[in-house]
């Protein structure tokens, strides 16, 4: 217990989204720095009172005073099925240290940004498309949402539309912010993965814009099989994968939340 008695903080709001999604914030520590789209460590202690820590995106902005996270709920998860009980007030471990390869910092500069996710993927998105520097980055940031059903785009549809109404962000998106999201297991608007919106120009010609160039960049985070199917595209377009210490025109996030 001495060991995290510094890293407990209290809950501060949750949001169930389905059965299976929820989202809450934490209060920020006061030292607590990250850059957008970076993670932390977050967990609970389990009956033996021994820390059940895993990876999870920030959704917050850097400038945001509260913390924010989006998580799944998995069934017999080791922490998604605590963590699905918290109560406002409840209290959180977090480790103090960030990190991630879903940074500004890791992409050479371009024109056009895309952000591809999938499920609670689009954490990290939420956290970039609502910090200031994206949009000076970059003349244009497209991002994409896919889920199995509608109900499930519920907390990206929400983010985005706060964005742009947002009295400190909307100045800075200035029309720049373009969103597409798709559903995999129900009928909406646009219907399939973003790998196969992709490879047949559909999500260009939808929205009325340029298919891949080499001034674009792009992020992507979701399941393991689709960073790798969307990694074979870029590689395809004659792309290379960027880090912290190399930028480049891609990057995909490798952490991943059970």
């Amino acid at each position: 217990m001495s060991k995290f008695s510094n890293n407990y903080h209290k809950v501060t709001f949750i949001k169930h989204w389905t059965d299976s999604l929820f989202s809450f914030r934490i209060q920020r520590p006061q030292n607590f720095r990250f850059r957008s789209g970076e993670f932390v460590m977050i967990g609970l202690l389990n009956e033996e009172d021994k820390p059940i820590l895993r990876a999870y995106s920030i959704a917050s902005p850097s400038w945001s005073e509260e913390l924010e996270f989006y998580s799944i709920i998995v069934k017999d998860g080791p922490l998604t099925s605590k963590l699905k009980n918290i109560k406002i007030d409840d209290e959180i471990i977090m480790m103090p240290k960030s990190t991630g390869t879903l940074v500004l910092d890791a992409l050479k500069p371009g024109k056009r940004l895309f952000l591809f996710s999938s499920g609670t993927g689009f954490a990290p998105f939420a956290s970039l498309i609502r910090e200031p520097e994206t949009y000076e980055k970059f003349e244009s940031v497209v991002v994409t949402h896919t889920c199995r059903t509608v109900p499930e785009l519920a907390y990206s549809q929400e983010i985005i539309d706060e964005s742009n109404n947002d009295e400190i962000i909307k100045e800075f998106i200035e029309n720049k912010l373009i969103s597409y999201h798709s559903t995999t297991r129900e009928d909406f608007t646009n219907n399939g993965r973003i790998t196969e919106l992709i490879s047949t120009n559909k999500i260009f010609d939808d929205l009325k814009i340029n298919s891949i160039s080499s001034d674009d960049r792009f992020m992507f985070c979701g399941s393991m099989g689709l960073n790798n199917d969307l990694k074979a595209i870029m590689v395809k377009h004659n792309l290379q994968e960027g880090a912290n210490n190399s930028p480049a025109e891609f990057v995909l996030e490798k952490a991943f939340v059970g």
